[in-house]
C-alpha cells in the first residue's frame, strides 16, 4: 500500500496520515485544536507535536476556546513549567489571545467552520502532486487567511502554518497522487 512518504518511519505519523491528515474538518472544536497545535508547530516537527498531543489536549482544557481565552497568569505559569507541552512563553500567549479571536468569529459568521472554509469557496482543493517536492509550503488561499487572521489579531498565523493547517484539515488534499489516500479522499463526498 503507497503512502505519502513523510509518514512511512513513524507509527504514530502513519496512524495521523491514515486517519487524519487531509480528511475535511468542519467541526469547529476540532478546527481550534487543529490551529492551535499547527501554531505550537511553528520551527518544529510535526512529529514533536504530534507525540505531546495529549498533553496539549490535558493542559490547554481539551482545547476549549471558552477556557483558554479566560487563562490567567497562574495558568500561564503552570504552562511553562509542563514538560508535556511546548513551553514557548509566546506561542501559548498567542494561544489564549487566538482563543479570544476564534470565538469572535465564531459569533460573527454562526461557526468557525463556515468561515475558514470560505478562504476555499467551501470545498477541497484537490491538487495532484507526484512527490513530495512539488508540495508548496503555503497557496494563495493560505496567504489570504493568514492575511485576514492576522487583521482579526491571531498571532502565529504566518501563511505556512495556515497551509499546514489547511493540509490538516483537509481544506487542500495534498496527498500524492499515488498515495492510497489521496484517491479516497478524492471520491468523498
Amino acid at each position: 500500500m503507497n503512502r505519502c512518504n513523510w509518514c512511512v518511519n513513524d507509527p504514530e505519523m502513519m496512524d495521523y496520515h491514515d486517519t487524519e491528515w487531509g480528511v475535511p474538518l468542519r467541526n469547529d472544536r476540532k478546527l481550534f485544536e487543529f490551529l492551535l497545535l499547527d501554531s505550537f508547530q511553528a520551527g518544529l516537527s510535526w512529529l514533536t507535536i504530534l507525540r505531546k498531543r495529549e498533553n496539549f489536549r490535558s493542559a490547554f482544557d481539551d482545547f476549549d476556546p471558552e477556557k483558554i481565552a479566560e487563562y490567567d497568569q497562574s495558568k500561564i505559569d503552570r504552562l511553562l513549567v509542563n514538560k508535556g507541552i511546548i513551553r514557548n512563553r509566546l506561542k501559548i500567549r498567542a494561544a489564549i489571545n487566538n482563543a479570544g479571536k476564534y470565538l469572535e468569529i465564531r459569533s460573527e459568521f454562526g461557526s468557525f467552520s463556515d468561515f475558514i472554509w470560505s478562504f476555499v469557496k467551501g470545498k477541497t482543493i484537490h491538487n495532484s502532486w507526484k512527490s513530495m517536492n512539488e508540495i508548496p509550503v503555503n497557496s494563495p488561499e493560505s496567504d489570504l487567511m493568514s492575511s485576514e487572521l492576522k487583521k482579526r489579531g491571531f498571532k502565529f498565523t504566518g501563511s505556512t502554518i495556515c497551509y499546514a493547517f489547511m493540509q490538516a484539515a483537509g481544506m487542500v488534499n495534498d496527498h500524492v497522487v499515488d498515495c492510497y489516500r489521496y484517491q479516497e479522499l478524492r471520491n468523498r463526498k
